[in-house]
């Protein structure tokens, strides 16, 4: 006799189940970082998921996060970039310089670096684009050449302590809370702007979905039944809830927290509603066919690189913000941080695949790994291993959910 008689029932199954094979890529990432989190919460007895230990998180992911929005752009258009690590701490010392030995203001020595990451992307991207030298080469140059040009500028000096106030709130500071607003109730110890930046979010959320669903109801697109696209609300919302109420019971929102967001909203924006994101992900999957339809693929590798720059120059800026100085070492392994993060984000080594809240995600997976095992007092050693087998893992889902999907049709 069958378990199920309901035919709605029957179909509401197969619907999820198609649903799930479809979306298995991207909902694989945030299914990962949830067994994470609750390992780590099991094992620490809750001091992971404290609001001080998620604060910090939070922190010493931002320069990589940002690394890994723009490697994924990179690696959408089949390229890699192993100069970003390096560049990113050369970049920092360079500010740092600025400020405490130049004397310059810390807006200026910000401004210096940005343009000193795009002439980097823009070299990056002349001799991919321009001289079709290939992007591993051409990179691994630039690995070698910021790590030397970092050496020579902390030779004399070694770590370089940064004393300005206002560029080390950027790594370590926090937003003001709205002190006009009485501690009482359940509000007493709460961060309050943060935790209405959170009912702002949900709310913005919510109206964002349901009206991309309608203009996709409206063009004739396929969407999720209306029970699921229900389901999908109420647990991201959760979600953020979770997050938000996390966050307001410490500091409440940093700044890097802050920037991270407003990058991840740019870039977003720039690959899911303008020409030019289309163009990368048109490059990414076929450059040859992306060049017969009018698309200049010389353009858009110029444009990934410099991108790639402009990031490097924020993490290296993040980085030495959060840290107060500019040390010999900064920006060690940063890339091979990114470029881990991308793939476990969903991105795929053949191209044309990727996603922005992918990058982020698998930041937080490779990030998270680290501070849980950390609190859990994992020999460095041990943890290498680990986080080397969630990188092989996310390849090896890449590869075997893109044959099943290929099979399907």
């Amino acid at each position: 006799m069958p378990l199920i008689n309901n035919p709605e029932e029957t179909a509401l199954i197969k619907s999820a189940n198609k649903i799930l094979q479809e979306n298995i890529r991207e909902w694989g990432m945030y299914i990962a970082l949830l067994v994470i989190i609750i390992i780590f919460t099991i094992t620490t007895k809750g001091v992971f998921l404290s609001s001080r230990n998620i604060s910090n998180l939070i922190n010493q992911t931002g320069y990589i996060a940002v690394l890994a929005i723009g490697m994924t752009l990179v690696i959408i258009i089949s390229h890699i970039d192993l100069s970003v690590g390096y560049l990113s701490g050369f970049l920092g010392a360079v500010a740092a310089t600025a400020m405490e030995f130049w004397h310059w203001s810390a807006p200026l020595s910000i401004a210096l670096i940005f343009a000193l990451g795009i002439l980097a992307g823009f070299l990056t991207g002349f001799l991919v684009g321009q001289m079709k030298i290939p992007a591993f080469v051409a990179t691994l140059a630039g690995w070698l050449g910021y790590r030397g040009a970092l050496q020579l500028v902390t030779m004399h000096r070694g770590t370089i302590v940064i004393t300005n106030n206002f560029f080390n709130a950027i790594g370590n500071g926090y937003i003001p809370d709205l002190s006009f607003i009485p501690d009482v109730g359940f509000l007493r110890g709460i961060h309050k702007l943060t935790f209405l930046l959170g009912i702002l979010v949900i709310i913005f959320y919510i109206l964002s979905e349901i009206n991309r669903r309608n203009r996709m109801l409206y063009h004739n697109f396929k969407v999720s039944p209306i029970h699921l696209f229900i389901v999908k609300l109420v647990l991201m919302s959760a979600l953020i809830g979770v997050i938000t109420w996390i966050l307001s019971g410490y500091r409440g929102l940093s700044w890097t927290a802050v920037t991270v967001i407003v990058v991840v909203l740019f870039y977003h924006f720039i690959m899911n509603r303008t020409n030019l994101g289309r163009h990368i992900y048109a490059v990414g999957g076929n450059p040859e066919a992306a060049q017969l339809t009018g698309i200049s693929v010389k353009r858009i590798t110029y444009t990934v690189f410099c991108s790639m720059g402009i990031l490097a120059a924020l993490s290296g800026i993040l980085y030495a913000s959060r840290f107060k100085s500019a040390t010999t070492t900064a920006g060690t392994l940063f890339e091979l941080d990114a470029v881990a993060a991308a793939f476990v984000g969903g991105a795929s080594p053949s191209g044309g695949i990727g996603k922005i809240s992918g990058s982020i995600v698998g930041a937080f997976v490779m990030m998270s790994l680290t501070s849980g095992m950390n609190l859990m007092g994992i020999d460095i050693s041990y943890q290498y291993v680990v986080r080397a087998l969630v990188l092989v893992a996310a390849v090896v889902f890449d590869v075997a959910t893109r044959n099943k999907k290929e099979e399907i049709t």
